[in-house]
């Protein structure tokens, strides 16, 4: 078997089980954060959870099948080694991308929530009371 081929298959089975990892960690421990973001809602953030992870999978998988084609011949053990690193490392740095992205936009929603809960009294007003004279 050519080494390109399996320089390919190492980076595909590598670069499928990473994003399906960080997805999985990201979804798991993102429910949290999205329901403070949400303002407790479970059900809105449940479903905005996996729609995050749907996106994540297809930016990030189309991204590995993209970037599968090399154009160099590899020769050696070395070579395999260098392309996998290349690649791998590549990928690890659009996933990190993205986890970044995510969390930047997730954090500015919160922030605008906080303003908003800060800003509304936590009674509403009971009615207007006239000033009293001479105070």
């Amino acid at each position: 078997m050519d080494l390109t081929v399996v320089a390919y298959i190492v980076y595909l089975v590598l670069s499928v089980s990473l994003t399906v990892w960080v997805a999985r960690t990201l979804s798991k421990n993102g429910r949290v954060f999205l329901a403070d973001v949400l303002h407790g809602n479970e059900k809105l953030a449940e479903a905005v959870n996996h729609l995050l992870v749907v996106g994540f999978y297809l930016v990030n998988l189309g991204f590995v099948a993209l970037y599968l084609q090399d154009d160099t011949t590899i020769t050696d053990a070395r070579g395999v080694f260098e392309a996998l690193s290349r690649k791998l490392g590549v990928v690890l740095l659009v996933l990190g991308g993205m986890h970044l992205g995510n969390v930047y936009a997730l954090n500015k929603f919160r922030r605008r929530g906080i303003m908003d809960r800060e800003q509304t009294p936590p009674v509403a007003p009971q009615g207007w009371v006239a000033p009293t004279p001479g105070v």
